[in-house]
């Protein structure tokens, strides 16, 4: 890009000194950056497209999640964006990298209008700190993120003014009209999601990642609001990263180079790593203030439910430094169960995990403001649906491969579904599984004390539980028994068994019929 004023590369004490020069954003009592993104406070996936062309066209999971546009489209974005750029007074430029296997890196450069977003950029992705900038201009992305500019949807047929373009030919990004940050993360995040499993054998993941003193590394996925993030700090465990990774026939590492946490209801007590991570260079968004004008109000959702912060992964104590660990010896997918019917700890085979990685199931709990209190089920494909260009059953293959070459090498991967959600009974007649039984279970799983436990397998999940795990009540593990009624369960896990039946029928034709097989049984 050429411009009269590019800041390059700045310090984080700059960038937070231009934003109040600014009048941008303040600090908080304890230094961390507070700004508002605007009329976004979150990702708008509707708005997000990727350029149809040669290499796309016929790889591509096109439909509601991966819209096409054209490459004539993305040219006009392009030059109107350039020209834009020009009229301001500064632009500001970030050099970085994804990536924290060298073998696998893909840099990374980054233009924004607003300093506060280059220090997103700077917390969020890998820095060469240390390093000539200079050597990272091979194999580049390029990332344009200018809130200031619009489309014309008569014009370049956007659904609106907003969009998140996504071009693999030109290795660019633009993001315009939005100033909500984590369409940049994300933007790489789908750009690495479509590199990586095609053309460097690596599966990419939405999950996080941590080792234990022994070196074993476990990795846990689950959608919001399942635990992932409480449940991978672990004060026992050094954390890789908190959200997207690779898995190569080497290691598992973190694709990105800080976190990017919900900070909504956020304690000390519930989250003291987190908590104590916002300091100076953390970027607080869109968060309530108490009175001091300088204090965050967590629990403070007048602006949205979606009140975030971003830090780099260093604010962190207890990390793994080189951001990498040794392949996976256990894996975690999380489920809140708010239907009260899934066991809160069973194993799966390898057909099960390739088709409840590819359900990536939890269940909601309802709004309660016209007294509805049924449950809702979501799924998100390899639960990170909105960020994967490919079709689901593409990343499941790579799952079930690496899963039966653990089996042939002897030393087999052990996957887990722990169900964090409800127990005797759904969501307003039951109660939420005690986060210390939980944490008791993945230590159990962690540490092979199931290795030798006996397990039943239920018989409409076909899931196998084992009858007692260390430190958690038996009578908690079977669900159906914690039900008062117990035919009430019965018609609450059939009407479940249905729900993933629907869900999975889109993806049954592109499945091997031994994943089909593997979910509830046809009742």
């Amino acid at each position: 890009m050429q411009h009269h004023n590019l800041r390059e590369n700045l310090k984080v004490a700059a960038l937070v000194e231009d934003t109040i020069t600014k009048g941008q954003g303040h600090l908080s009592d304890t230094g961390a950056l507070i700004i508002n993104t605007g009329s976004f406070t979150g990702r708008s996936p509707k708005d997000r497209y990727i350029v149809e062309d040669d290499i796309t066209r016929d790889t591509v999971d096109w439909g509601n999640i991966n819209i096409p546009i054209t490459s004539d489209t993305f040219e006009k974005l392009q030059a109107k964006t350039l020209e834009y750029a020009k009229s301001l007074d500064e632009v500001y430029v970030r050099d970085a990298y994804a990536c924290a296997s060298r073998k696998y890196r893909i840099n990374i450069r980054v233009f924004t209008e607003y300093p506060w977003q280059n220090m997103f950029a700077y917390n969020m992705f890998l820095r060469p700190d240390g390093e000539r900038i200079t050597n990272l201009l091979t194999d580049e992305w390029t990332i344009y993120a200018f809130p200031g500019v619009t489309a014309d949807p008569a014009v370049h047929g956007t659904r609106q003014e907003n969009y998140s373009i996504i071009n693999f030919t030109e290795k660019t990004i633009l993001i315009g009209g939005t100033a909500y940050t984590g369409e940049i993360k994300k933007g790489i995040f789908s750009v690495l999601n479509y590199v990586l499993p095609t053309r460097r054998e690596v599966l990419s993941m939405h999950c996080s990642a941590n080792v234990g003193t022994k070196g074993d590394t476990a990795l846990f996925f689950g959608l919001s609001g399942t635990g992932k993030t409480t449940l991978s700090n672990d004060p026992d465990r050094r954390l890789i990263g908190d959200d997207e990774h690779g898995w190569s026939q080497a290691n598992v590492f973190n694709l990105e180079g800080g976190c990017y946490a919900k900070v909504i209801d956020l304690s000390e007590t519930k989250e003291p790593q987190i908590y104590r991570a916002i300091k100076f260079g953390a970027l607080l968004e869109n968060i309530g203030l108490k009175e001091d004008g300088h204090t965050p109000d967590y629990e403070d959702d007048s602006i949205t439910q979606n009140t975030r912060v971003s830090y780099p992964i260093y604010h962190i104590d207890n990390i793994m430094y080189n951001s990498r660990g040794d392949l996976p010896r256990n894996i975690f997918f999380l489920t809140c169960d708010a239907f009260g019917v899934l066991p809160p700890l069973s194993k799966l085979t390898p057909e099960q995990a390739m088709y409840h990685f590819i359900s990536g199931y939890t269940a909601k709990i309802a709004g309660t403001e016209a007294g509805i209190t049924e449950p809702q089920a979501t799924f998100s494909a390899c639960f990170g649906a909105p960020f994967i260009p490919l079709h689901p059953t593409h990343y499941a293959g790579m799952l079930g491969n690496k899963l039966k070459q653990s089996e042939q090498d002897g030393e087999p991967i052990n996957v887990w579904l722990i169900n964090t959600g409800w127990t005797g009974g759904a969501y307003g007649d039951g109660s939420r599984i005690e986060l210390a039984f939980t944490r008791s279970m993945i230590k159990a799983a962690l540490t092979g004390a199931l290795d030798d436990a006996t397990y039943v397998t239920d018989p409409v999940f076909g899931l196998s539980r084992p009858t007692h795990c260390p430190d958690v009540p038996n009578a908690i593990l079977n669900p159906r028994d914690t039900w008062r009624n117990e035919d009430q369960y019965d018609v609450a896990a059939t009407r479940l068994a249905e729900l993933f039946h629907k869900n999975f029928a889109k993806y049954a034709s592109e499945a091997d019929e031994a994943i089909v097989e593997a979910g509830p049984q046809e009742v």
